[in-house]
């Protein structure tokens, strides 16, 4: 198995393995190139889909057809073990130092707004329909139509009829 396939099943891999840091770097360089462009070029949808991440259903920085995600939005896969003896670096028999961690993935449904400066932890699945409002730490499982905010994040209340602009 290697240490990608070990990433993605959510097993201990090695970040310093060379096509992890390969795909990192060429995420970062396509990130970077992407907030250069304005948000009417047709290269950030390209780079999108370069990047993996799904054909028209995510829009970063501005309106899209199925998510908002605001300015500086982390979502953060990787897990570090707890004990220090499983999460210090450590120096491989190449000479390469690394360390040991796993990946949990990060699941947002449908017509979310992800506010600015939002931390999305690993293994959180965020329902179809939420806003996480800005500088929240979601580390727990949000349930679809809620407005959930703060540190740690946590619902409010559930999002209805009643905040319809009509309502107004």
């Amino acid at each position: 198995m290697t240490e990608k396939e070990k990433m993605i099943s959510g097993k201990i891999y090695d970040p310093s393995d060379k096509e992890l840091v390969a795909l990192r770097t060429k995420a970062h360089r396509l990130s970077k190139e992407y907030n250069e462009l304005l948000e009417t070029d047709e290269r950030r949808a390209e780079i999108i889909k370069e990047l993996g991440i799904g054909e028209g259903s995510i829009y970063f920085q501005g309106p899209g057809d199925n998510a908002f995600f605001g300015p500086n939005v982390s979502l953060l896969t990787p897990i570090h073990p707890l004990r220090w003896q499983d999460r210090n670096q450590y120096v491989k028999q190449d000479g390469t130092p690394t360390d040991k961690e796993y990946a949990k993935p990060i699941t947002i449904g449908n017509n979310c707004w992800i506010a600015g400066n939002v931390t999305i932890c690993g293994g959180v699945t965020i329902g179809d329909g939420c806003v996480i409002g800005a500088g929240s730490v979601v580390t727990r499982d949000i349930p679809p139509n809620s407005l959930a905010v703060g540190v740690p994040c946590h619902v409010v209340r559930e999002i209805t009829e009643a905040d319809s602009l009509e309502m107004r």
